[in-house]
């Protein structure tokens, strides 16, 4: 009698499993947004199309037996070499993986060799790069380049107004509604649905509010609460705008641009809500505020990504430190090398 396979080699039990995973577990169980389920199907796809093309595995054949050890290090060589993928972008892939053995792990007894031994795999050291954001000068430009004489101008204008001061993602713009806005309440604010469904409000400006009333009168006359707040007609019917339309209309306006001012070589719409955040770590605000406004669930995000000086910021300080450029700096005084040079 031919003994059954165990779940580790099945290849019905992988299919199923990770099935269940990303079309039951993710958005289901734990409530992950669609984003986030779409990262993961992609993530683990990619992994499947390695062990296709490059392990010779077979689809049908595919089990958790083929997420071992030596397959996990070679992929993750794989797309920092071969594909050249950021550090980042590799992690994240990884983790994918892990996670969804983790959840095979307590569906089978038979996977937690595979998963424990994924676990022991390293992953990439992520370089710290500086910030990418938009300066003082670069924003005002970019933001007064939409024509006001045009209907889709005016449309798009509002669009790079709303992402800069909310600090949006392009996923958060794009699910926005006309029930997002508070514009008459005493401190006016937008209701932004975020990573992990999870809703934040976000105080506006007081330009940014007449800027809205005014959009909301041309836009939506009739007031629809549920409607998009930005959309694009088609067959009078009115679509949600998509991820490519926003990154695109960022990208057209920074070539227009560049005519009058030099602009970062390489633009996307996250850069709007960087530079919305450095701003206000540049003014004094604390990152606890920071974090609120992004929607950051760690502090460390937060502080990752903005709590470093920029070049700007520590010139100032230079400057108060030494006003005159003339005075003697303390560490050359005897006194203090005394101190200095001590066991």
């Amino acid at each position: 009698m031919r003994k059954k396979a165990t779940a580790d080699r099945d290849s019905a039990f992988f299919w199923s499993s990770a099935s269940e995973f990303l079309n039951n577990e993710l958005p289901g169980i734990r409530k992950k947004s669609p984003n986030t389920v779409e990262s993961y199907r992609q993530s683990l796809n990619r992994y499947i199309d390695f062990l296709e093309s490059e392990k010779s595995v077979k689809r049908k054949d595919m089990c958790y037996q083929d997420f071992n050890k030596n397959n996990l290090k070679d992929y993750l060589i794989f797309m920092k070499d071969s594909r050249k993928l950021s550090e980042k972008t590799c992690n994240f892939r990884m983790t994918a993986i892990r996670t969804l053995l983790a959840y095979a792990a307590e569906e089978s007894i038979d996977i937690t060799a595979v998963y424990v031994n994924a676990k022991t795999i390293k992953s990439l050291s992520v370089s710290q790069r500086e910030i990418e954001y938009f300066e003082n000068s670069q924003l005002k430009t970019l933001l007064a380049t939409p024509s006001a004489d045009t209907k889709i101008g005016r449309r798009n204008r509002m669009i790079l107004i709303l992402g800069y001061d909310a600090g949006l993602r392009v996923s958060e713009l794009i699910q926005l509604t006309v029930s997002s806005l508070h514009l008459d309440a005493e401190v006016p604010y937008v209701t932004i649905l975020g990573k992990g469904s999870k809703y934040r409000n976000v105080p506006l400006m007081s330009r940014t509010v007449h800027h809205l009333k005014t959009y909301i009168k041309e836009f939506h006359p009739v007031i629809k609460m549920e409607m998009p707040l930005f959309y694009t007609t088609t067959h009078d019917i009115r679509h949600c705008l998509s991820d490519d339309t926003i990154q695109n209309l960022l990208k057209k306006y920074t070539d227009q641009s560049r005519c009058s001012i030099i602009m970062p070589e390489k633009v996307h719409f996250h850069m709007l809500r960087k530079t919305r955040a450095m701003d206000l770590y540049q003014v004094g605000c604390p990152l606890s505020y920071i974090q609120q406004l992004l929607g950051h669930e760690s502090i460390s995000t937060t502080s990752g990504f903005y709590a470093f000086a920029t070049l700007r910021t520590l010139a100032d300080s230079i400057e108060k430190a030494n006003p005159s450029g003339t005075e003697e700096k303390n560490w050359k005084k005897d006194s203090v090398l005394k101190q200095l040079y001590r066991l």
